[in-house]
């Protein structure tokens, strides 16, 4: 067994542990990062992704890569489309900000490519771990890839394992509270080879249910449409497929350039919070502590913007002695989460068919997406919620 000493020691090597990771190293502070995953594994996980500005400034500003800039697609608004209409939401022009088109699977590559370059310790592929003392003096135990057993003396660990957290059951029962909401619906999602079909995100709502058409790269498409989480992929033929797609953002003209579907997912819904975030000298950051929906494109960046405070109030501690800031962690991160909830619940029962739905609540709905496009002052508050609070 070996036995080692860091000063952060953070489970998970995803987005979050490895911005965190990076943030720590710039700031003299050393970690250990695991994960039981393979890097090739993470890699070639697809996961879509739609940036903040403050997620990009991130990435950009603090030395990770500018591949965001030159390989992601930056985005000026979305378009919210119902009654066969398209009505454009023009972030810049309302907010002054804009979100960019990057996927997930690209924030961790950049990431792990920084951490490589700049000699970060992050192991991958480990396997049996497990975290004891968490109130005091924390260990993170595991067998590393080639077999080693190894146990780390931490200062502090963060646990940015996930949704389905180990860290996160070391919380106390007693002190530990779950809110979950689950929805009754899912997403259709598919992969096209084709060029897209718009320039920016369409959200559209129809009486057959919500669609989503989004993008990856000029030849590939990231498209998706509301259905139920039991559906059975193998009943849906390429054709019926587009037949479904085409029908929810049918009118004024506009169709969806078609292409070879490549995958097919069915993508479940649910929300979700843990409070605190910490306890002792353990934090959660990211999926480990709350999940949203992914109609508001908040996951991602809730994960980041954990780990920048985080990093700000670790910072403050080990290299200032102000231990006393990491008390402020959960209260400032769970107020940016629920705030995301807020935005994700609002988008998800605005556009999506609700399985009981009378036709009072199909006309409401309706009524407020009238509202928001409108509106100046709802389309700036969407705009605003959409492209990222400031951190405070």
């Amino acid at each position: 067994m070996s036995t080692e000493y860091t000063t952060v020691g953070i489970v998970g090597a995803g987005p979050a542990g490895l911005m965190l990771s990076h943030l720590l190293a710039l700031s003299g502070i050393d970690s250990v990062a695991i994960d039981i995953r393979s890097r090739d594994e993470i890699e070639h996980t697809n996961r879509a992704g739609i940036l903040e500005q403050d997620s990009v400034r991130l990435l950009t500003d603090t030395g990770v890569d500018g591949r965001v800039l030159t390989d992601g697609y930056e985005h000026h608004g979305i378009e919210l489309r119902f009654g066969g209409e398209g009505h454009r939401i023009n972030f810049q022009e309302l907010v002054g900000a804009s979100v960019w088109l990057y996927p997930q699977t690209d924030v961790f590559i950049d990431l792990a490519n920084a951490r490589a370059r700049d000699g970060g310790d992050v192991r991958f592929g480990v396997t049996d771990p497990s975290v004891r003392d968490v109130t005091a003096r924390p260990v993170m135990s595991f067998t590393d890839a080639d077999g080693v057993d190894h146990e780390v003396e931490c200062a502090y660990l963060v646990g940015a394992d996930g949704s389905r957290s180990m860290c996160r059951q070391e919380l106390p029962e007693s002190l530990r509270r779950h809110y979950f909401k689950e929805y009754p619906f899912a997403w259709f999602g598919i992969m096209v080879e084709a060029p897209p079909s718009a320039p920016e995100l369409i959200y559209a709502r129809h009486d057959r249910g919500f669609a989503l058409i989004s993008q990856r790269t000029h030849v590939l498409q990231r498209m998706y449409f509301q259905c139920s989480p039991t559906e059975d992929i193998d009943g849906w033929s390429d054709d019926r497929i587009w037949e479904e797609l085409q029908t929810r953002v049918e009118g004024g003209g506009f169709r969806l350039i078609e292409g070879p579907i490549t995958e097919k997912t069915i993508l479940p819904f649910r929300s979700f919070v843990c409070e605190p975030m910490r306890h002792g000298n353990l934090f959660l950051a990211g999926d480990a502590a709350h999940t949203v929906p992914p109609t508001g494109a908040k996951g991602l960046n809730l994960a980041l913007q954990d780990v920048k405070v985080l990093h700000e109030l670790l910072d403050a501690a080990v290299n200032l002695g102000k231990t006393e800031l990491l008390d402020t962690y959960s209260g400032r991160a769970l107020e940016r989460v629920w705030k995301a909830q807020q935005f994700s619940y609002r988008m998800t029962t605005m556009l999506h068919a609700l399985p009981d739905e009378t036709p009072f609540d199909a006309r409401r709905q309706l009524g407020q997406l009238t509202d928001i496009v409108s509106s100046r002052h709802a389309s700036a508050h969407l705009a605003e919620c959409y492209t990222g609070w400031p951190v405070t």
